[in-house]
């Protein structure tokens, strides 16, 4: 039995139709989307879902208003002195030092204010509009489902298959996302253990003709589709690899994204991977009364901080950063002031923080503006639509036609600069310098020098240390086109392994030299 006859004739049935805009539905886009361009066949994207509305204010400090935050969150508010910077005017969470440095590396951007019109701040509620991207209340696809939809017609008919034979999406955990929900099923596989990802009971049944055994043997379909997604994902998680030290094992956050960079180094083709972070419902004991820098909120963001940092420097030694972006979320955030729990209340608006090497780099938006008066229902204001981010991560990652992007939302798209528009090609070294950039003398005492060829354009040049820390920006400059020959000074180093990284637009490249 087909599972659009199942779905059409079951109690399942229940699936609100797609958004049809300026007469267009997505079916009639779909044919746009079905040739994936060969650019964004690899892209990966990763979301972090931080659960329970996470107090943007607590994580991204905007620190030219310090003194009407404390007006406003005298009992929970960090000493200004321990606020990480990232520019004159905005600052990160003591914690985060993990995030501090991707966002000196080029690697972390924080979008402020993203929320929606007239917010809801119910968890439920504003946790469906997230995930479907919508405000209407019938839509109980999602945003990436609908893409999904129109991308990849009749799923999961007929899938895997041998162009297809990997999920397009996965939720880690236990619960599948809405995110992926489409018109006729869900795009998302949910695994809890990528190395034991196929252990349902295989099934074999045969179709009575009556509606009973059609029943039975769609359930028959979906467990056998889900063992072959799932031999899919341990096959890639067991041959794939990880190579950074810097992973907490206690730290759950961690081991999940360990496992997506096994998985994707593995070969797997999934383009989504979706995770989930709980417990930033901080009505009460958000910080520690003794310590504010403490508490629970701050170990969350400690947790995600580092985290990211980790998985951010496997994919660097995996030589997989061009090819996956990330960004986290909360359902909203708290009010601004503070409430007598030493925590905060349910609020509207919050940063967001987009991951990865392709990103561009910076602040996105404005900071919120703090009243000097304590107003104990005040949220922070939206200034940009959460669903414009996705349209431009559609746009700009995934390479989708903006037309048809168009089609996915019920409001009027903006598009915001997000994205650099990395693709696989980057990832090799330039044409013209087939031998690669060259340190020498090397080992190195003293001074040494870096050899590579430049086109005429805009370079960084990092000194990174064998764990993966930035110990400084040694080139930051236009460059002409040419063959460059640089000389650095290294005798303060301690004695050990380190790299230059050499980037620009088009180019990027990790040479090793060792310090005696």
């Amino acid at each position: 039995m087909k599972r659009r006859s199942f779905l059409k004739n079951g109690a399942l049935a229940s699936l609100s139709l797609p958004f049809v805009q300026n007469g267009l539905s997505m079916q009639a886009v779909a044919k746009k989307l079905f040739d994936v361009p060969k650019s964004a066949e690899d892209k990966v994207l990763v979301i972090i879902r931080m659960n329970g509305g996470n107090d943007g204010l607590n994580m991204v400090f905007p620190t030219d208003q310090y003194s009407e935050l404390m007006v406003q969150r005298a009992n929970i508010l960090i000493p200004e002195n321990q606020i990480l910077p990232l520019t004159p005017a905005v600052g990160l969470h003591p914690k985060m030092t993990g995030m501090q440095t991707l966002f000196n590396e080029g690697k972390l951007s924080v979008i402020q204010n993203v929320g929606y019109p007239q917010a809801n701040r119910s968890h439920f509620r504003s946790m469906d509009i997230w995930t479907t991207g919508a405000l209407d209340i019938n839509q109980t696809s999602g945003w990436l489902g609908r893409y999904f939809d129109s991308a990849y017609p009749n799923f999961p008919d007929d899938y895997p298959n041998v162009d297809y034979p990997d999920p397009f999406a996965i939720s880690l955990g236990s619960e599948v996302s809405t995110t992926c929900q489409g018109l006729m099923g869900n795009f998302s596989h949910t695994v809890s253990n990528p190395f034991n990802a196929s252990n349902l009971l295989l099934t074999s049944v045969t179709n009575d003709g009556t509606y009973y055994g059609g029943q039975i043997e769609y359930i028959s379909t979906l467990i056998n589709q889900t063992n072959e997604y799932g031999q899919q994902i341990s096959g890639a998680a067991s041959s794939g690899n990880s190579l950074s030290n810097l992973y907490d094992p206690n730290n759950p956050l961690a081991v999940q994204l360990k496992y997506v960079a096994q998985m994707i180094s593995g070969g797997l083709k999934t383009k989504v991977y979706i995770l989930n972070v709980g417990g930033f419902d901080t009505h009460d004991a958000q910080v520690d009364q003794n310590n504010v820098s403490e508490g629970v909120h701050a170990d969350l963001l400690l947790r995600i901080s580092d985290a990211v940092s980790a998985f951010q420097h496997d994919l660097q030694l995996l030589g997989l950063e061009q090819r996956v972006a990330g960004f986290t979320f909360s359902e909203f955030g708290r009010q601004v002031a503070s409430n007598g729990s030493f925590g905060t209340d349910h609020g509207d608006a919050a940063p967001l923080l987009m991951f990865g090497s392709c990103i561009s780099n910076g602040i996105v938006g404005s900071n919120p503006v703090i009243a000097n008066q304590v107003n104990n229902q005040a949220g922070i204001d939206m200034q940009i639509d959460f669903r414009d981010i996705y349209a431009s991560i559609l746009k700009d990652w995934f390479e989708v036609d903006p037309n048809v992007i168009q089609s996915l939302f019920e409001q009027n798209i903006t598009y915001y600069d997000l994205l650099q528009g990395c693709t696989n090609s980057i990832l090799e070294k330039d044409p013209s310098n087939s031998q690669g950039a060259l340190v020498y003398p090397n080992p190195s005492l003293g001074q040494h020098h870096l050899k590579f060829m430049a086109q005429s354009e805009r370079y960084e040049i990092f000194l990174i240390d064998q764990q993966g820390r930035v110990q400084a920006k040694v080139l930051d400059q236009h460059l002409i086109q040419g063959e460059q020959n640089l000389s650095f000074e290294v005798h303060n180093l301690a004695t050990g392994t380190y790299y230059y990284l050499i980037k620009s637009l088009h180019y990027q490249e990790l040479v090793g030299f060792q310090k005696q």
